[in-house]
């Protein structure tokens, strides 16, 4: 019993003894990760471990007035492929030696940049060189494209075991392309610079966001991320640009500047009463003669606004009691001298004015008219003249939305007299010797139809957070009154005579849907040190004004610069785009419908409506339609209309398989039925109905034939 009981207690002894040794063991181990290789395990810990990893904050997006969106980042990826894993490299690549084949011939559709052939060699090169990232294609995909490219084989089974590696990046874009593109902006290829310019760039921190801290860390021989401070993302920018109104002020700027051969062009469209900008429009010419937005001019540029400056000198003298806009003034034939230079009028090879009322001068754009009137009024003392432009504030600085915005330039003889010279007062009143950026001329002209009031025009209505309103932003009045109410009445019933008084330079403005009021502006450019000619005679053209000119809604104003074919003219080319954006806009943005006309009672209105000729089934479904009962009886399937006295006559057409058909008066569709059916070709221009056919009705159709028609 005792030597049991020895026993036992001799056996704890020495597991008692082996805890302690172990547990010694641990103390020493612990002492000497601590104390020994305490920075040898840091070291190691910091391999393992990665802190302050910034997360980046998507950037907001920018959006139209009606919420369309006009600049967003999306993801993109740069697609690689490990070719290291593990399981690629398994029984001697047997998962890699299957796949290759089909994975080149899928990689080759699915990119279309290489052969199968060259995909296997690419494929094969990398394995043999166990490289870590293999680029695939050297370009971004979508995350669609991405999806897709999952699904092909090997890569189907996932990154552990394909070793497909995809690398997120984000890209600015603009869905509607070159609409208002400078004036939207760019940011750097490091989005972490931003914005470059446009609102992107003065909205930069708005739209950036804050970037946030993740921790990485090696789990598993992988890398697990923890988010500990989350990014907060961009906010949002609500401009003012209405899309639909963009749309129609480039294409009309830029087909006129196709047409001229011009070297850039601006627009800007305005609403009279907001100041917000509903499109903007900056078109520069590249060298292969196609139009981009490479500056933002229209804000940018300081140019000498030529005659559209009268209507700045006319309000002035006008305002000061100093002329009447029924004085007369003697222009000549058209040359006057002022000191040692001679003004010529525009008119002057044909015999000039001669002696016209202030009114005329600004209707036929008179620059000795303007000028002699100015300085009859102010040339004692010019600073007075100076003083008045300035304290209509029409030099006063603006600050918009847009970076580069420049500041206009009008000397003053006390503070410049350096710069003031006895020809600088007549010529400052046609618009020369000052440098005004377009965008301040038009906020001018929206200060005249806007009841005197002078407002800074603006391009962002809200920055906003989730779809709610973070700050909102309204007109900023620079001068409640920039004249008096009488002053003003007068300057907008001469504006109208520009387009439709009998000697106005913009007659062809004169529009059927919508009344114009405005003034034309032709200057020559000058060069600097150069001069106006050196090197040939160079021009802008323009108009600013406003419409419907009874009722304002809309200011806007059109700058073409240096057009190479026509003769430069205000009316004929800025207002013609002019004309063209007034009359598209009116016509989309025209509330009115039937219901709200009144029957005109003074006259008799047929309401009859001329019919096409073609298939009479289809004639008599739409007179049906509109309970019209006119259309005689008859059994032929096709049938010719004619039109006499506003009354519609049908009669029978014959359509004979072997015979060309008559097909005058018909559209395009029964036109081209009636071809087909007969197993021949047309070609078709224009549109409406048929007015003329190149093969003769009644003659032999022929096997090839091909019928010409042009409609109108």
């Amino acid at each position: 019993m005792t030597d049991k009981r020895s026993n036992i207690v001799f056996k704890f002894g020495i597991v008692y003894i082996l805890i302690c040794i172990a547990f010694l063991m641990v103390i020493y181990r612990i002492v000497v990760i601590q104390f020994v290789e305490r920075s040898n395990w840091l070291e190691l810990a910091d391999k393992q471990k990665k802190t302050d990893v910034i997360v980046k904050a998507n950037r907001g997006n920018i959006f139209a007035a009606d919420g369309r969106l006009m600049a967003s980042s999306i993801p993109t990826y740069y697609v690689y492929m490990d070719m290291r894993v593990p399981a690629l490299r398994e029984d001697d690549g047997k998962l890699y030696k299957e796949n290759i084949d089909t994975l080149s011939v899928e990689l080759s559709k699915f990119f279309g940049d290489k052969t199968v052939r060259e995909y296997r060699d690419m494929l094969n090169k990398g394995y043999r060189d166990n490289k870590a990232e293999l680029k695939l294609h050297p370009k971004r995909i979508s995350y669609s494209q991405l999806k897709d490219l999952r699904q092909l084989p090997l890569f189907k089974l996932g990154r552990i075991k394909s070793g497909l590696i995809a690398k997120e990046l984000f890209q600015r874009v603009r869905p509607f392309s070159s609409l208002a593109s400078r004036t939207i902006g760019d940011i750097y290829a490091d989005e972490a610079k931003g914005g470059k310019n446009g609102i992107e760039m003065f909205f930069n921190k708005e739209l950036l966001g804050m970037p946030g801290l993740s921790t990485k860390q090696k789990v598993a021989n992988r890398y697990e991320e923890t988010i500990q401070v989350e990014p907060t993302d961009g906010m949002d920018i609500l401009t003012t640009i209405d899309i639909d109104l963009q749309d129609i002020a480039e294409k009309a700027l830029v087909d006129s500047l196709k047409s001229f051969d011009a070297g850039s062009g601006y627009v800007i469209l305005m609403e009279v009463h907001t100041g917000e900008v509903k499109a903007i429009v900056n078109m520069q010419k590249n060298a292969d003669s196609t139009y981009t937005e490479n500056t933002n001019g229209a804000v940018s540029d300081k140019v000498e606004p030529g005659s559209t400056f009268k209507v700045v000198s006319l309000m002035a003298v006008i305002d000061d009691g100093r002329a009447k806009i029924t004085d007369t003034i003697d222009t000549g034939s058209g040359t006057y001298p002022f000191a040692n230079r001679i003004m010529r009028d525009h008119n002057a090879s044909k015999g000039g004015f001669h002696r016209i009322t202030l009114a005329q001068a600004i209707h036929g754009s008179s620059n000795i008219g303007i000028s002699r009137t100015i300085v009859k009024a102010y040339g004692e003392n010019p600073s007075e003249f100076v003083d008045k432009l300035y304290k209509m504030k029409i030099h006063k600085l603006m600050d918009l939305e847009i970076p580069g915005t420049a500041k206009p330039e009008i000397k003053h003889p006390k503070r410049d007299p350096k710069k003031w010279y006895k020809t600088t007062l007549p010529w400052m009143s046609i618009g020369y010797e000052t440098q005004i950026p377009p965008i301040y001329t038009l906020a001018f002209y929206n200060s005249i139809a806007n009841n005197g009031k002078l407002i800074r025009p603006f391009f962002v209505k809200a920055i906003m957070k989730n779809g709610q309103i973070i700050k909102s932003f309204d007109a900023e009045v620079i001068n409640p009154a920039i004249c008096k109410p009488t002053t003003l009445e007068i300057v907008r019933e001469t504006l109208l005579g520009v387009i439709e008084g009998e000697k106005g330079t913009a007659k062809n403005m004169k529009s059927k849907f919508v009344r114009i009021a405005g003034k034309t502006g032709t200057a020559q450019i000058s060069k600097g040190k150069k001069g106006y000619k050196n090197g040939g005679t160079s021009h802008q053209v323009s108009f600013c004004g406003y419409f419907p000119a009874d009722k304002p809604l809309y200011t806007c104003i059109v700058v073409i610069r240096e057009p190479k074919k026509g003769y430069p003219s205000g009316g004929k080319m800025a207002g013609s785009v002019f004309k063209s954006i007034a009359e598209q806009v009116m016509s989309l943005k025209s509330t009115l419908n039937p219901q709200s006309l009144k029957n005109d009672t003074t006259q008799k209105i047929n309401l009859t409506p001329a019919l096409k000729s073609g298939n009479y089934q289809a004639i008599q479904t739409a007179m049906s339609f509109l309970n019209i009962k006119e259309a005689p009886t008859t059994t032929a399937e096709w049938v010719q209309v004619l039109n006499i006295n506003k009354v519609n006559k049908i009669t029978p057409l014959s359509v004979n398989n072997k015979k060309i058909p008559d097909l005058s008066g018909m559209g395009a569709k029964d036109a081209l039925f009636l071809i087909n059916k007969l197993g021949l070709s047309a070609r078709i221009s224009g549109r409406g109905k048929v007015v003329t056919q190149n093969l003769k009705p009644g003659s032999e159709t022929k096997k090839g034939q091909i019928v010409v028609l042009t409609l109108e």
